[in-house]
């Protein structure tokens, strides 16, 4: 069995460069990538009107966005996978991690300066409880 690395992401541009840097090393080291989107709550919303309504829940949604990051990353066929993962970010991250043997978690450095540092961020969550390894990645962009 491969190793396994979890990256977490929703629908911001500093997630998908999380997301990019965990393709690079997973490619690299040969591991299995699994992308993971967190929800929090069952909220169920119908859309549509008449006999043509759709159901989406928050689970869905939350898989809707992990998917569509998994499908801009250049990843060799095989090698990703996609869920959604209950729990607020840091929480589904350090659990799915914990439930798959995952060798890495790769988080982004989102809110570990300024004011964010002190309300506490998702990487310093994680890297507070994963059990295992964690690559905090550098998302901001240079002006």
């Amino acid at each position: 069995m491969s190793e396994v690395i979890v990256v977490g992401v929703d629908n911001s541009e500093t997630a998908k460069r999380a997301a990019m840097a965990a393709a690079k090393l997973a490619t690299a080291l040969g591991a299995e990538l699994h992308v993971i989107s967190g929800f929090s709550d069952d909220r169920i919303e119908e859309f549509g009107s008449g006999s043509d309504r759709i159901t989406v829940s928050s689970a869905d949604s939350a898989e809707y966005v992990a998917r569509k990051v998994s499908e801009e990353l250049d990843v060799p066929a095989g090698n990703i996978k996609y869920f959604a993962a209950r729990g607020n970010p840091a929480n589904a991250l350090i659990n799915y991690a914990e439930t798959n043997n995952a060798s890495l978690i790769v988080v982004g450095n989102k809110r570990m300066k300024g004011l964010g540092r002190v309300l506490g961020s998702i990487a310093n969550s994680v890297a507070h409880g994963a059990p295992c390894d964690v690559y905090i990645v550098n998302t901001e962009v240079d002006a």
